[in-house]
């Protein structure tokens, strides 16, 4: 890339190669200094390396130039092509001139490039002084004025500014070049130019190293009546209510609050409409992995109403597992109802029919647990109750202005498929 713009730079016509190539064998050419040239490493030693630049007499790069382009852009071999910068006339038979001053010029040239263009640069923040940011530009140093710096206001006292650019070291940003003077080595970056454009950048990266079944971290950003948006740092993805918890959600508020950091994982990329679906409850052990070691046949559980249709009651055996009470296993069948008997809400005992774990399926009856059995879990119940302190207060109705949810507005889509509801 360097050497690209080395060759095509606007401003500096006399490196071009192509004049190189029509002042190559004139012998009338005098080597100017400050010029820049293509050359090939003919031979080096101890005292330096001799290049040939296409010209009477090769150019000379001592030690010293060396061991700067060794320390700091690697090792230069004989054969190598380089480009060099010429420093004097002919000194003893040699053209004295600089490999490492050439590859500054490269780093003028690129950024002069980059600001014609109006190209993003990729840098990382070194330090601050009370005026701005600095950072590396190949081997230039760049300068981004306070005035040029995303989050930092006008008028903030300076320890709060010199705090707020102490940390931004280290941080890799995106930057316009907006000046640059070579005569005063003067090298003007902004970041607030670039900012846009460098959310977009990072946005399509971010977009393109998501895949499914990833772990992410993110913070939630919005709630709906039908999910959660979370920001993974630049990309927003949404978590269905089905995908908030392996138990029955109503509400995502109950779950989640604008601000939680949580863990997702990917269940969907769309790269072309920029959407991404996300899953909090897949962070989660899958309840029903443990049905068949915890219900078995004939086993009385107790659970709580959740829903009543005409088929029946679904129960919460436990959070993230629901048994099917059929309407022909109640108490009175078949000439009373699900909706005459049952409420949501409330908690009754019944007995295990089925354990079907692989289509996450409990049947449940009512009409088979002895009356013995459920005049000692009553009991039980009672005495547990009168033991148990009772809850606080509940809390103050919404005030005016807060949002409240009526599940019955739900969109349909927000509730999943459950495999038991057929009679």
């Amino acid at each position: 890339m360097l050497l690209e713009f080395a060759e095509s730079s606007p401003a500096q016509p006399e490196t071009a190669v192509d004049m190189e190539v029509l002042l190559r064998g004139q012998e009338g050419y005098v080597a100017r200094p400050g010029e820049v040239r293509r050359g090939r490493v003919i031979q080096i030693t101890g005292d330096g390396a001799l290049v040939d630049i296409g010209l009477k007499r090769e150019g000379f790069v001592p030690a010293s130039d060396l061991r700067l382009v060794r320390k700091e852009m690697g090792e230069i071999h004989e054969g190598d092509e380089v480009f060099v910068k010429l420093l004097e006339t002919e000194t003893e038979g040699y053209i004295r001139a600089s490999i490492y001053q050439a590859r500054l010029e490269e780093d003028w040239m690129r950024a002069e490039e980059m600001m014609r263009k109006g190209t993003i640069y990729e840098g990382r923040i070194s330090s601050y002084n009370r005026g701005g940011l600095t950072v590396p530009f190949g081997r230039l140093r760049g300068f981004i004025p306070v005035s040029q710096i995303v989050g930092i206001p006008r008028g903030l006292k300076e320890a709060e500014r010199r705090q707020r650019l102490a940390a931004m070291v280290g941080q890799t940003i995106g930057l316009r070049v907006v000046d640059v003077n070579r005569a005063e080595k003067r090298l003007i970056l902004s970041q607030r130019r670039a900012h846009r454009a460098w959310q977009r950048i990072l946005r399509k990266r971010l977009l393109d190293s998501l895949e499914v079944g990833q772990r992410r971290r993110g913070k939630v950003s919005s709630i709906t009546d039908f999910g959660v948006f979370v920001d993974l740092g630049g990309v927003e993805g949404m978590v269905h209510i089905s995908e908030l918890s392996w138990q029955r959600v109503e509400d995502p508020r109950q779950v989640v609050r604008v601000g939680d950091e949580v863990e997702v994982v990917v269940l969907e990329v769309n790269r072309s409409k920029e959407r991404v679906g996300l899953s909090i409850k897949q962070t989660q052990e899958d309840p029903w992995t443990r049905v068949d070691e915890k219900y078995r046949e004939n086993q009385l559980v107790e659970g709580k109403i959740t829903r009543v249709t005409d088929i029946g009651a679904f129960v919460e055996l436990e959070p993230g597992v629901e048994g099917l009470l059929h309407a022909s296993e109640l108490l009175g069948a078949p000439n009373v109802t699900p909706q005459q008997v049952l409420k949501p809400g409330e908690t009754i005992l019944l007995k295990v029919l089925e354990v079907n774990p692989s289509r996450r399926r409990i049947r449940l009856s009512a009409k088979r647990v002895r009356r013995e059995e459920w005049e000692r879990w009553a009991a039980e119940k009672a005495v547990h109750e009168r033991t148990t302190p009772a809850p606080a207060p509940p809390s103050a109705p919404p005030t005016e202005g807060t949002e409240t949810i009526d599940p019955s507005v739900l969109p349909s889509e927000a509730e999943p498929s459950d495999p038991m509801d057929e009679p």
